[in-house]
C-alpha cells in the first residue's frame, strides 16, 4: 500500500510518500519525511536507548559530505556510548584524510575480512549520503543480506524503500546538515563536540560550492555559524580541502582547461581527460575533483560536464553541473544512467571517451531552447 499526502512547510510545500511493510513491529512503516517527526525521533532513541553494534557506510568514492556526515555521526555514536564502525566501500582522496577520526575508516576494498566481520555483526546499520545499494560498489551484496535494522540519512532524489527508518530531503544542501538536524532532534546541539564540528563544517561546505549553490539557504548559514561557534575551524578545513594541491594536479588542471570546448549555442562546456593524459600528470585520486566548476566560471555558461576515462573500470565517468533551473539529475538520468541533484549529479559510459562525447552532443540538441531560456 502506498499514501500520499501534502503538508506545507513555508515557503514552499513539500510532499511525502508513506510506505506500509507489514510484520514489522513498532516500526512497521518505511517513510520519507521533509523534517524528523516526532514518532521517528522516538524509535530511533528506543533504538539506541540500548548498546548496539553500528556500521556506518557511505557511497562509493566518497566524497566530503560523505566523509563527514559518517564520521559526525561516528563520533557522536561512540560519545553515546555505542560501539560503531564506519566502512567506506573504497578508497577516497588524500584532502579528506586529515579529517577527526579517519583513521579508524575501514576500507572495505583493503580491509575485507575485518569489515565483513564488523557487518556480518550489526545490528543497526546506516547509510548515509546515497539512497540505492548499487551506490555502494562492492558493499552493495553484504548490505542486501544484512538482517540489522537500516537508518537511511540522504538528499538525493528517489530513494528505494530499503531503510526501516528514512529521513530524506532533497531539499537539504547535504547530508552533512541533515545529521546536524539529526543530533538535534534525538538529543541536543550541546551534543555536537568540535570533532563533530569540524566534519560537518567540510561536508556542508563541499556539498554547497563554498555556499554558493542553489540548495544553500538561510538555515545552511545558521548552521555553519553554530558549527563555528563549536569551533570548527572553518579556514583552516577549506585550506585542507582546496588549498593543498600537487605540482602534478596543477599540471593536470592545465591539460583539463587546454581540453575545455566551448559550445555556444548551447551555452555550455564541456572537458575531456583520457587515461593517457591522467597517466601522464600522475593523477591519484581526487585530483580532478572541482574542474568541472571551471566551466561555470565562463559568461553565459549555463552547463558544465567533464567525461574522465578510467580503463580499469572500462569506463567514462561523468560530471554535470549547471547555473540556474537546467535539471542535469534528469539529463544524467534520462542519457547516462546516472543522477544526483539539479544542479550537479554524475553519470557514466561504457562507449570509448569520443563515442560519449559524441553521443552527448546528440543529446544536446534536444535541449537547446531551455539552455537559452
Amino acid at each position: 500500500m502506498r499514501f500520499c499526502a501534502k503538508i506545507r512547510f513555508s515557503p514552499q510545500p513539500t510532499t511525502f510518500w508513506v510506505f506500509i511493510k507489514p510484520q514489522v513491529g513498532f516500526l512497521q512503516y518505511y517513510r520519507i519525511f521533509a523534517r524528523m517527526n516526532l514518532e521517528d525521533i522516538h524509535a530511533i532513541k528506543e533504538l539506541l536507548s540500548v548498546p548496539q553494534k553500528i556500521v556506518i557506510v557511505p557511497h562509493k568514492n566518497p566524497d566530503g559530505d560523505a566523509i563527514g556526515s559518517t564520521l559526525a555521526l561516528w563520533h557522536y555514536l561512540q560519545n553515546r556510548g555505542q560501539q560503531a564502525t564506519v566502512i567506506s566501500p573504497n578508497d577516497y582522496p588524500k584532502f579528506l584524510k586529515w579529517m577527526p577520526g579517519n583513521e579508524y575508516i575501514l576500507n572495505y576494498e583493503k580491509e575485507n575480512h575485518q569489515a565483513l566481520t564488523k557487518l556480518n555483526e550489526a545490528t543497526i546499520i546506516f547509510t548515509l549520503d546515497f539512497n540505492h545499494f548499487g551506490r555502494a560498489g562492492q558493499l552493495q551484496e553484504p548490505l542486501e543480506d544484512s538482517d540489522a535494522t537500516f537508518i537511511m540519512i540522504d538528499h538525493h532524489q528517489d530513494p528505494s524503500n530499503y531503510a526501516r527508518v528514512m529521513y530524506s530531503d532533497v531539499n537539504m544542501s547535504s547530508t552533512c546538515e541533515m545529521v546536524y538536524n539529526f543530533i538535534e532532534s534525538i538529543g541536543s546541539v550541546s551534543d555536537i563536540s568540535l570533532e563533530i564540528a569540524n566534519c560537518l563544517y567540510t561536508g556542508i561546505m563541499t556539498d554547497t560550492g563554498s555556499f554558493k549553490f542553489r540548495s544553500t539557504t538561510s538555515r545552511t548559514h545558521r548552521i555553519a555559524a553554530n558549527l563555528i561557534d563549536k569551533g570548527a575551524a572553518n579556514s583552516d578545513i577549506h585550506d585542507e580541502v582546496f588549498d593543498k594541491n600537487t605540482p602534478s594536479r596543477l599540471h593536470l588542471l592545465g591539460c583539463a582547461l587546454k581540453n575545455l570546448v566551448i559550445l555556444e549555442e548551447y551555452n555550455t562546456v564541456y572537458i575531456t581527460l583520457s587515461q593517457e593524459e591522467l597517466d601522464a600528470n600522475d593523477f591519484k585520486k581526487g585530483d580532478t575533483e572541482g574542474f568541472v566548476n571551471y566551466g561555470l566560471t565562463l559568461d553565459k555558461i549555463r552547463f558544465a560536464i567533464i567525461f574522465i576515462e578510467n580503463k580499469e573500470e572500462n569506463m567514462i565517468k561523468i560530471s554535470f553541473r549547471s547555473k540556474g533551473n537546467f535539471p542535469v539529475n534528469e539529463f544524467a538520468g534520462k542519457h547516462f544512467g546516472g543522477g544526483g541533484h539539479i544542479n550537479a549529479a554524475g553519470g557514466r559510459s561504457h562507449l570509448t571517451l569520443q563515442e560519449t562525447v559524441t553521443l552527448f552532443k546528440s543529446k544536446l540538441k534536444n535541449y537547446k531552447h531551455k539552455l537559452n531560456a
